[in-house]
């Protein structure tokens, strides 16, 4: 059975209530976008899934697993659109930066933690921090490479009377900070739902020109001798590290009608010192959760250029 089949039995089995679908027709839509087109397998089934739930008028929430869900650790996933079933430790809940998410945090299984997300349209019960859940009816989402699970109108919740050890998948490097790269400092970022993407010149890269929200973080790469290490500071953790908040970043930036004076800025308050970082890998980012600065700065420009000589 090719790869293509199984998609094809996927789909139709998510529609199984809303259309009357083969799975021929399915896999042939499948494989003329892969092999005619050249459209990499998840983007041709994201496609073809959106193209039915046009045809449905169906919410892409409104989908259940069909054919039963996986049962993957939180710190494993690796696919887009995947439907799961968790029991889960609510680890830590942000502060929502959209009237429409009713909650956003972390939970985490024995595996590590990920991401999660539940909007106020779907209306579900509240979960309370360290808490444990058996959650049914999640589904994962990714963005440049990085994947977390998002709660719907299906999810079904339930509260369990034991506890889990949550993995530590963290990341520890060290190093000089020897170059914050492009895209840090005051950014923007859409401010749709569930969107969190940086801007380019006003433009959402999925929803075109729109009134973006102002963000900090930085970009960094640390140099340990031997390796270099490409770590990204939240707002949170830029706060910290430069002392400078969003307000700050925001009135130095009208001041001097230009937001790239902020970058400057923390470039020169952290470049050429010494840090400890922790936190999930991501793709080739290592996100920060924590850190600490050590002693020693060091050449900054001789560092990077040693770097990038690697």
């Amino acid at each position: 059975m090719t790869d293509l089949h199984t998609h094809a039995e996927d789909i139709v089995a998510q529609f199984s209530d809303h259309l009357d679908l083969s799975v021929d027709e399915v896999e042939e839509r499948l494989d003329n976008l892969v092999n005619e087109y050249r459209v990499p397998v998840d983007e041709a089934r994201r496609s073809v899934v959106n193209s039915y739930l046009d045809e449905a008028g169906l919410e892409r929430d409104a989908l259940g697993g069909g054919g039963g869900n996986a049962s993957v650790g939180l710190a494993e996933i690796d696919q887009d659109e995947q439907w799961l079933d968790v029991t889960a430790k609510v680890v830590e809940l942000w502060e929502p930066r959209s009237d429409s998410v009713a909650q956003v945090g972390l939970l985490g299984d024995e595996t590590g933690t990920t991401k999660f997300v539940a909007f106020e349209t779907s209306d579900l019960p509240e979960l309370e921090d360290g808490a444990v859940y058996r959650l049914e009816n999640l589904v994962t989402d990714e963005y440049q490479g990085n994947f977390s699970v998002k709660l719907n109108r299906t999810t079904t919740i339930t509260e369990v009377d034991e506890d889990i050890e949550v993995g530590d998948d963290a990341e520890t490097v060290e190093g000089a900070l020897v170059d914050i790269q492009s895209g840090s400092g005051l950014i923007k970022r859409c401010p749709e739902d569930d969107c969190t993407r940086v801007l380019q010149n006003g433009r959402c890269s999925e929803h075109g020109s729109v009134e973006g929200e102002f963000d900090l973080r930085i970009k960094g790469v640390l140099d340990d001798g031997e390796q270099v290490h490409e770590v990204i500071f939240d707002r949170e953790a830029t706060e910290s590290l430069t002392g400078m908040t969003l307000e700050d970043a925001k009135d130095m930036a009208m001041d001097a009608l230009d937001t790239t004076v902020v970058a400057d800025e923390m470039r020169a308050d952290t470049l050429g010192r010494y840090y400890r970082v922790s936190g999930p890998q991501f793709g080739r980012y290592v996100l920060v959760d924590e850190f600490e600065r050590l002693t020693g700065p060091v050449d900054a420009e001789a560092a990077l250029i040693e770097a990038r000589s690697i």
